[in-house]
């Protein structure tokens, strides 16, 4: 069986290689081929997984979806022509025997449907956490929102109903059951953005008060990074006279693709001294604190932590997963602008504490670890939102019985 992935963007592209590592244990018998519809696939091309056809990084990064000046500059980067192509593709797929894996929003379905192919669909990027919660819509729900009835708009709804598409895997347990009122194949599997990250059994803010873990996220797209990264250490600056444990540790998870001089530089010009380097790692001191920043321990970093100091999207979300509360600050984008905190805030609920500026992160964060109940609701939210991990193998199993059926009616 031939199976094209589609999938539209970094976080997308590392969510399908994790269902098609687990699709390769579950059968010997599958010929794989992706096309990442935004940037260079770099997370296929680490799995040996063939592309197909010609890629792209544009400049907006794939933030294409705000309008204006990045639209303008991808047009401009040949983002036309480059569709024009990967429609061709994907409608010769279609001609074949084959079928398509749409991992990401509405571009990769519309995509799967267009090929005439067979296909299921990885829903990442909505969430009826945006416009509800368990109980009822949240209070800045719009009237037209209520009444479309779904995060999921009619059209991409339309598209998960035709016959040719044969499951669709919700990000949540709440969005699979709206979706499913509309005749859509949708399966409650979980999240596969968490698999591989394990947590651990309570938070370490509650067994051991004297001793404070602040993982802290500045995104992994340059210059945005640095400029998150920057605002973060003032944030981190007052938070140092605000607490007061014996000890404070922070673990800075900087993006293996980034230089981390830059980010180290700015730590030292926030007081802080170098007391050890290596490459993609270093230690530095400031009084009775600890930072610690690392380009290759990520997981154990989020294991670790008790709370996180975030400007990132799915490395945030990755740690609310695991049950534990982040601080998130509003900065210049193109990703994590204030419209973009606010929107995380709903998806993740009270795991999340938005605050406007850094000087008002050590008071939440002060607020949250002296809370025991709130940390006890936070863990179990966290669950309740992300999922259990192992869904990328629950999902594989489900596609090799409804996609990737031998004996599916053509």
């Amino acid at each position: 069986m031939k199976l094209l992935v589609l999938s539209n963007g970094h976080g997308e592209d590392e969510i399908a290689v994790r269902i098609i590592e687990q699709l390769q244990i579950v059968t010997n018998e599958l010929e794989l081929t992706a096309l990442p519809i935004v940037g260079q696939g770099y997370a296929y091309q680490k799995l040996n997984i063939a592309i197909a056809g010609r890629v792209q990084q544009m400049p907006s990064g794939g933030f294409i979806y705000k309008g204006g000046s990045p639209l303008w500059q991808d047009v401009r980067g040949g983002l036309i022509q480059l569709t024009i192509e990967q429609l061709k593709l994907v409608r010769q797929w279609g001609k074949g025997e084959g079928c398509i894996l749409a991992v990401g929003d509405i571009v990769p379905l519309l995509y799967a449907y267009l090929s005439k192919a067979n296909y299921a669909f990885v829903g990442t990027a909505k969430s009826e956490y945006y416009l509800r919660d368990e109980t009822d819509w949240l209070a800045n729900t719009s009237w037209l929102e209520k009444n479309l009835g779904s995060v999921y708009l009619p059209w991409e709804r339309w598209l998960m109903s035709r016959p040719a598409c044969k499951a669709v895997f919700p990000r949540d347990s709440l969005t699979t059951e709206i979706l499913q009122q509309w005749s859509i194949p949708a399966y409650d599997l979980g999240n596969p953005m968490i698999d591989g990250i394990v947590a651990e059994s309570k938070p370490k803010a509650v067994e051991q008060p004297n001793i404070l873990n602040v993982l802290l996220l500045p995104g992994s797209r340059m210059p945005e990074a640095l400029n998150n990264w920057e605002k973060i250490l003032a944030a981190v600056s007052e938070l140092l006279p605000a607490l007061k444990q014996d000890r404070l540790e922070f673990l800075g998870a900087i993006a293996p693709a980034l230089n981390l001089k830059p980010f180290l530089e700015y730590a030292v010009t926030h007081s802080w001294r170098l007391k050890a380097e290596q490459a993609q790692n270093a230690t530095l001191t400031q009084d009775n604190a600890t930072l610690i920043l690392s380009q290759n321990s990520y997981p154990q970093l989020l294991q670790r932590a008790d709370i996180a100091i975030a400007m990132a999207g799915t490395a945030t979300e990755q740690f609310v997963g695991l049950g534990k509360p982040a601080v998130i600050i509003p900065g210049e984008g193109p990703q994590f602008t204030y419209a973009f905190a606010e929107a995380q805030s709903r998806l993740l609920g009270c795991s999340i504490i938005m605050v406007e500026s850094p000087n008002q992160v050590g008071l939440a964060i002060a607020k949250v670890i002296n809370n025991p109940q709130l940390l006890t609701e936070i863990a179990l939210n966290g669950k309740r939102r992300m999922g259990e991990a192992g869904a990328a193998c629950r999902i594989a199993q489900c596609l090799q019985d409804t996609l990737l059926r031998k004996d599916k009616p053509s």
